[in-house]
């Protein structure tokens, strides 16, 4: 049985991937990013589901999807991002003009959304792991949005809103029709309640998942990403 993080535990695993095994930001956030794509496509096929909308807050989850828009974006699939607070971070900018120059429409405004029933999907890539409520004002109007959406959801990580180890806050937070857990399932992941769970992170040394004693599942071939 893999075994789900708490905060602490998850923030832990990301500083040691950093510090001690010396992966570089954007080289995670890459790997993640390609991992939600392959993810969604396993789901959501482009004949049925071409027309996305991805979310995306300024944090490390928001580069997640910033990455994921650019690989569906080349798999043929139509992205737009909404990507209402920006960073000045290099690392984020350089991200943000790739998906431009790929010609994916960067939306800042919420009233530049076009109605959910538009979309054939949403990927929530708002909040990661160090999220904590409640939702900062910036992003209620995307959240209340994402509540209230026709379309389904694809939540990286966390689903937005969500404590980190309890889960929804209340019966109206967001309830996303499919997940991907990046490195290893988080404990709000046990009040997951819809129809695909993925994994990804093929790039967790073996030294690290026995230190946490993760229990991680076997990737089959060179996939790199398994559902759960």
């Amino acid at each position: 049985m893999v075994k789900y993080l708490n905060q602490d535990e998850a923030i832990n695993i990301d500083k040691d991937l950093f510090d001690k095994y010396k992966f570089s930001v954007d080289q995670l956030m890459e790997l993640a990013g390609q991992s939600c794509a392959i993810a969604f496509t396993k789901v959501y096929s482009l004949s049925s589901s071409k027309k996305i909308l991805v979310c995306c807050g300024p944090g490390n989850n928001g580069g997640d999807g910033l990455v994921c828009a650019r690989h569906l974006s080349l798999y043929g699939y139509k992205p737009e991002i909404y990507y209402p607070k920006k960073t000045t971070n290099n690392l984020f900018i350089n991200l943000l003009h790739q998906c431009q120059e790929n010609d994916i429409p960067i939306l800042d405004d919420i009233k530049n959304i076009k109605e959910s029933c538009y979309y054939d999907v949403i990927i929530d890539a708002l909040f990661g792991f160090s999220f904590k409520p409640p939702v900062r004002d910036t992003f209620v109007p995307i959240v209340d949005f994402m509540k209230t959406s026709s379309a389904p959801i694809f939540s990286i990580d966390i689903p937005s809103g969500w404590d980190v180890e309890n889960g929804p806050p209340d019966s109206d937070a967001i309830k996303p029709d499919s997940l991907i857990s990046l490195t290893a399932p988080k404990l709000c992941a046990t009040k997951f309640e819809g129809k695909n769970h993925y994994l990804g992170g093929r790039f967790v040394p073996k030294k690290l998942e026995n230190q946490y004693q993760l229990d991680l599942p076997e990737y089959p071939d060179t996939e790199l990403v398994i559902k759960l």
